[in-house]
Parts: structure tokens; C-alpha cells; sequence
């Protein structure tokens, strides 16, 4: 069996594993199968990259665990073709999931060498999202509004400025909360000035920071 065969059968392998856990969104299952995570870490920890389980990458931060990124995609309900804002591209890993469901993908992250890294990985493997290097807190007012925003960092409070890039309709999911841990959350965009809020479960995320870092 070549390493390819055997990197696909892993990932496969860990798609059944996450619909035992609970993920039930066949696309979103279907894209964790296609999708070669080994291709976002250090090779040296490539014998961990189909375990359930978040991984270091560069910048101090981290490679979210494969269950995290399929239920935060799960919670987007994710349509073909809809405009989606990431917020924390990190690794590219979770920008390639939402190309694979065929979503637009706009991200952007504050690390300039993790946004170029994952430029470069993403591009390598046949993705091609709208990348860029910013402040997240900011968002792409230029690019709004989005029908969904997918925060991967942590921010104690809900971001004014991103909720206003969210069409009514719309909604962002957040692991919201301090460096404790956080509660897994939705927004819903109801109408111009009235939203809803329901929470997902506790989970523990990096801190969403300000600013970026060349």
C-alpha cells in the first residue's frame, strides 16, 4: 500500500470515528475523508494526524482537533456556494474542509507566516480560498456581508464588527469565553438589528487576539 492509500484510509477511518462521536452531516463527514490533514502539520508528527486529537503548529498555536472542526462545521450548516468568513485560518485545515463542501471561503489570520504557510498547502493540494493576512477583529467589511462566519479562536466577547458583516439570515458560530474555557455558540442574524444567541456544548479554544504579527 502506498503512504497516499494508506493517508486516505486513515482519514476515512477517522470519519467513522467522528460519526460514532456524534457527527451526523454526511458532507461534512465525506469532507473530513477527503481532506489529507497530514499535509498541515510537521511532518514529524504525521504518525498523529488521523488521531482525534489537536496538534502544535507554528506561532504557538494549534491544529484544532478533528471532532472540533467537524462540529463547528456541522453547526454552520453549510449550503453549496454560500459566502463563509473564517476567522483564524492557523493550519489551512479547517479553509480546505469548507472548499471541499464547495463553499466560497474567505480567511484571514494574524500570523503572516502561518498565512502564508497555509497560502501555500491549500494552493499545493488544489484549494483556493480568498486568503488574507489581518486583524480577524476586524473581519472584510470590503467582502461582506457573508452567510456564514466560522470563528477558531476564542474571543471573551462577541465580536461587534464581525456580527455586522453577517447578513440577516445569517449566522457565525463562536467558542465564546475566557481563557477558562468557552461555551460553543451560534448567532443568529434575525433581522438588521436583532440577533439570537443558543450555546453547543463546552469546549476549549486559543485566545482570539488583536492585531497581527509579521
Amino acid at each position: 500500500m502506498t503512504d497516499l492509500s494508506r493517508q486516505h484510509n486513515e482519514a476515512k477511518k477517522l470519519s467513522k470515528e467522528l460519526r460514532k462521536k456524534g457527527i451526523s452531516d454526511e458532507r461534512v463527514l465525506a469532507a473530513i475523508s477527503n481532506v489529507p490533514r497530514h499535509s498541515f502539520i510537521d511532518e514529524q508528527l504525521s504518525a498523529y494526524a488521523y488521531q482525534d486529537r489537536p496538534l502544535p503548529i507554528e506561532s504557538g498555536q494549534t491544529i484544532s482537533q478533528p471532532f472540533t472542526v467537524a462540529y463547528q462545521t456541522e453547526l454552520l450548516q453549510l449550503q453549496a456556494g454560500e459566502k463563509v468568513l473564517e476567522i483564524g485560518t492557523g493550519s489551512g485545515y479547517q479553509a480546505a474542509i469548507l472548499c471541499e463542501m464547495e463553499a466560497e471561503v474567505y480567511s484571514i489570520e494574524r500570523y503572516y507566516n502561518l498565512y502564508q504557510t497555509a497560502k501555500e498547502i491549500l494552493n499545493k493540494l488544489g484549494y483556493y480560498p480568498n486568503l488574507f493576512f489581518g486583524d480577524g477583529f476586524e473581519g472584510l467589511p470590503e467582502h461582506a456581508p457573508f452567510d456564514k462566519i466560522l470563528i477558531t479562536a476564542a474571543p471573551e466577547k462577541i465580536p461587534e464588527k464581525l456580527l455586522q458583516q453577517l447578513r440577516v439570515g445569517g449566522w457565525m458560530v463562536v467558542p465564546l469565553g475566557g481563557r477558562g474555557g468557552q461555551k460553543m455558540t451560534v448567532i443568529r442574524r434575525v433581522s438588521d438589528t436583532e440577533f439570537k444567541e443558543s450555546e453547543h456544548g463546552d469546549f476549549i479554544f486559543v485566545p482570539m487576539q488583536e492585531g497581527t504579527v509579521e
